[in-house]
């Protein structure tokens, strides 16, 4: 007797569930047919704002935030502190900063952190467009807002040269103060812990 599995359409969208970070085998199985019993009323818009978002949300050439339009609202926004650089790992981690209050200068996405074991390597970041904007001249001082982890320290120091040859001696390379857990990411801080973190940054030696 044949073994009995889910129609075709369920497993694939299993399989795509699966692809998502940090839903394993089960967890994407359970969502799949969960999202399946909610019917065509829930499924339909679902499946189109998920599809909206895919055509008309992108990356903003700049800082890579995301955008809808040209450039994103920081970038394109007035008001906002032209001499500070803050560089991040991931867009999501810009919006916890900018919810502290305590920065309003520019950002740059490097899109992940050095990782050997995940071969990710410096060329796999977008390092060489942020050497292109310090090397612009516009910033007296890059924060480095990077967790504070083996890989994220890798990636601090390895960027604290290429900023300072591509700024030259009179740019301040700085990191946040500890006010980020060891271990963890801005995304598990909380908006004070993020605005007294940005007060009491240090300068890389």
């Amino acid at each position: 007797m044949a073994q009995i599995e889910y129609p075709t359409p369920l497993l694939q969208l299993i399989a795509q569930l699966k692809r998502l970070p940090g839903i394993g085998a089960r967890s994407a199985e359970r969502i799949g047919v969960w999202l399946l019993q909610r019917g065509p009323e829930f499924m339909d818009p679902f499946a189109a704002t998920v599809q909206k978002a895919g055509s008309e949300v992108a990356e903003c050439s700049v800082c890579g935030f995301f955008r809808t339009k040209d450039l994103c609202l920081i970038c394109e926004g007035a008001g906002r502190e032209d001499s500070l650089l803050c560089v991040v790992e991931q867009p999501a981690d810009i919006l916890p900063l900018e919810r502290s209050g305590g920065y309003k200068g520019h950002y740059h996405t490097l899109r992940g952190r050095i990782s050997p074991l995940d071969n990710v390597g410096p060329e796999d970041l977008r390092i060489g467009e942020l050497s292109k904007r310090v090397r612009g001249g516009i910033f007296s001082e890059v924060i480095l807002a990077l967790s504070a982890d083996v890989e994220g320290e890798a990636t601090a120091n390895y960027l604290t040269e290429i900023l300072r040859d591509a700024g030259g001696p009179s740019l301040r390379v700085t990191r946040l103060a500890r006010g980020i857990p060891v271990g963890g990411g801005l995304e598990s801080a909380d908006e004070l812990t993020l605005c007294r973190a940005l007060e009491g940054r240090s300068l890389m030696q």
